[in-house]
């Protein structure tokens, strides 16, 4: 017997953990999404998930996940409701459990067409938006002759306080992981300084470009470059509508437009940080 609006408002939510991977998954692949596993397994263990068991015992009627970045900010990601419970209002449900988890902490995520007027509704607004682009990189254009490499051990102090200073909050339980979770870590180094780093990290048949973190446009220009010669798949990045100039090099270098996304805060005017030298998310699930 299906479950009525009153039950289905009433269903418990509880936290997900790595254990709850696969079936993350499986939700993520019944709503036409990718699998993602490799990221959903980053997510669950750096960030909190939750998740509503479906009372037939047909795994996970509706999950997401938050990053914590400490309390100024934290990032909603991977909302997800079963296709056969969709549009009953179970995003909601789980929505105000989270909204209520998080007390006051402002809070941040990407929303779609869809999603965005059920966040609005729950005190969201747009502050930008970002474009995801996917494709081959061609190198059909010049490339900015700035020194990059691969990063190093050595590295990971400078490059922890780099990101705090442009992201503007400590992320160091995410950027800690990189160097495992991504298979190239590339840092861009002037005059014995880092001025900028970026990662590739596997995602199904592609690399996703992220974070991308530039002291200017050809920086991250240099960054995309040296992992594109890394690796022979497909990139992926998602860059903030704002950097016009380097999402038209993208294009022109191979890459074409997905689907673009709304920047949506909550008790906050807007995020924190220098949006100029962030260019790219790790992924968007965490802001």
């Amino acid at each position: 017997m299906p479950l009525s609006p009153t039950d289905l408002a009433q269903l418990p939510v509880r936290r997900l953990g790595p254990t709850d991977l696969l079936a993350c998954a499986d939700l993520s692949e019944n709503r036409g999404w990718l699998r993602e596993e490799h990221k959903w397994g980053l997510l669950l263990t750096a960030g909190t998930g939750y998740g509503i068991d479906d009372p037939a015992g047909d795994g996970l009627l509706a999950c997401c996940v938050v990053t914590s970045y400490g309390p100024e900010l934290a990032a909603i990601g991977m909302v997800l409701v079963a296709e056969r419970y969709a549009r009953r209002g179970v995003g909601r449900r789980l929505m105000r459990h989270v909204l209520a988890e998080s007390g006051g902490t402002p809070l941040t995520l990407h929303a779609t067409a869809n999603g965005q007027p059920l966040y609005e509704g729950l005190g969201f607004t747009e502050i930008g938006r970002a474009e995801m682009l996917k494709g081959r990189f061609s190198a059909a254009g010049p490339v900015p002759r700035i020194p990059v490499r691969p990063a190093t051990a050595d590295d990971l102090q400078e490059i922890l306080r780099l990101d705090k200073e442009i992201f503007g909050l400590d992320r160091t339980p995410l950027i800690t992981r990189l160097p495992a979770f991504a298979d190239h870590l590339r840092v861009a180094v002037e005059d014995g300084t880092i001025t900028g780093f970026a990662a590739a990290w596997p995602n199904m048949d592609t690399h996703v470009v992220g974070p991308l973190i530039a002291r200017d446009t050809a920086t991250a220009q240099a960054l995309v470059a040296s992992l594109a010669a890394a690796t022979d798949r497909p990139l992926r990045t998602d860059v903030d509508l704002r950097h016009g100039e380097l999402l038209t090099w993208l294009k022109e270098n191979g890459l074409a437009p997905v689907i673009s996304n709304a920047v949506m805060i909550r008790s906050a005017p807007d995020l924190p940080g220098d949006a100029t030298r962030r260019f790219a998310p790790l992924t968007v699930a965490a802001g």
